[in-house]
């Protein structure tokens, strides 16, 4: 089986097909949706502690990031 590199070109607008997307989704939905922080700093703490635990982690991006329609078919 043979795999080959392609370019695709996305529709204007297709946020559903681009995996940032879905994983900036995941982010508000999962960590920060429904919060409220005291200062700007934890804020901002809150949003590194996240990335580092959620973006770091090759699972989660696999999961949340998995584009079936970019796949090609050999």
């Amino acid at each position: 089986m043979s795999f080959q590199n392609t370019l695709m070109t996305l529709p204007a607008y297709s946020p559903e097909l681009n995996p940032v997307e879905k994983l900036w989704h995941y982010l508000r939905s999962h960590h920060w949706s429904n919060r409220k922080y005291a200062t700007v700093d934890d804020l901002f703490e809150a949003a590194e502690t996240v990335w580092r635990a959620a973006c770091l982690d090759p699972a989660v991006i696999q999961t949340v990031c998995h584009a079936p329609d970019a796949e090609t078919r050999c």
